[in-house]
């Protein structure tokens, strides 16, 4: 166990990545951005602002790209439009490069990565728990779950302490179901080593989160978790997600 502070505490900042083209939700996102495309009528972008405010975070960070005049206009008429901080990336710098780039935005402290298309709950507060308590070592702290499609996921290989020994990026045969998530606490010192890779483009799944192997703890949410980066997947968490809720 660390000797930091338990509780929320440890975490109050994130940056929710929705900037992406949403090439794989057309026709939908030629109008909408990913971000927006409701879910029972209801942007998605929302359920992750009540997720992550009511968990206790303080502000969060959006960057965009594709679309941005209706997000920046969704995030104003926002509850939480005075916590949220919008940063408009011209040309998309990578899911690692948005941290980058905002790094001081974050400071000296741990702090939450989502990619905002997928639709989850998540307990949050445990997450953050889980991170605190991590074992000595561990710079990660990834979410994981269960998936249905494990041909189409990252899955992972874990040790008996949850730790993350390997990746199996959308592979013909992977050896199970256990699949990242794309919700991560890191700690300062992963924003120094990309850094330390001298370039502003940079991405996470291809060379960030293979440098921290047996460096992140995994932990598996019990709740709801799909992406709906396709036309499929939006219809089938539309269908899915009222029956979790029943």
């Amino acid at each position: 166990m660390n000797d930091q502070n338990s509780g929320n505490i440890a975490v109050k900042r994130a940056v929710l990545l929705a900037g992406g083209l949403g090439t794989r939700l057309r026709p939908i996102t030629e109008n909408t951005p990913k971000c927006l495309v409701p879910i029972h009528g209801k942007p998605l972008l929302d359920y992750w602002l009540e997720l992550l405010f009511d968990g206790g975070l303080e502000r969060v960070l959006i960057n965009t790209h594709w679309l941005p005049e209706p997000v920046g206009a969704h995030v104003r008429a926002s509850p939480y439009a005075s916590r949220i901080e919008l940063v408009h990336e011209p040309e998309l710098r990578g899911t690692g490069g948005t941290i980058l780039a905002n790094r001081k935005f974050f400071g000296d402290r741990p702090f939450l990565v989502a990619h905002s298309d997928n639709l989850t709950d998540f307990d949050l507060s445990a997450f953050v728990a889980a991170h605190v308590n991590r074992p000595a070592g561990v710079d990660v702290t990834m979410l994981t779950f269960r998936s249905d499609d494990p041909q189409s996921c990252g899955i992972l290989e874990l040790n008996s302490q949850s730790i993350v020994t390997a990746f199996h990026e959308k592979v013909e045969d992977p050896p199970g179901d256990l699949a990242n998530g794309a919700v991560y606490i890191f700690e300062p010192s992963v924003v120094a080593f990309m850094e330390g890779l001298g370039k502003p483009v940079v991405d996470l799944s291809g060379e960030v989160l293979p440098h921290y192997l047996n460096k992140i703890l995994a932990v598996k949410t019990d709740g709801y978790h799909r992406d709906i980066g396709s036309v499929e997947s939006l219809r089938r968490a539309e269908v899915e997600f009222t029956q979790h809720l029943e």
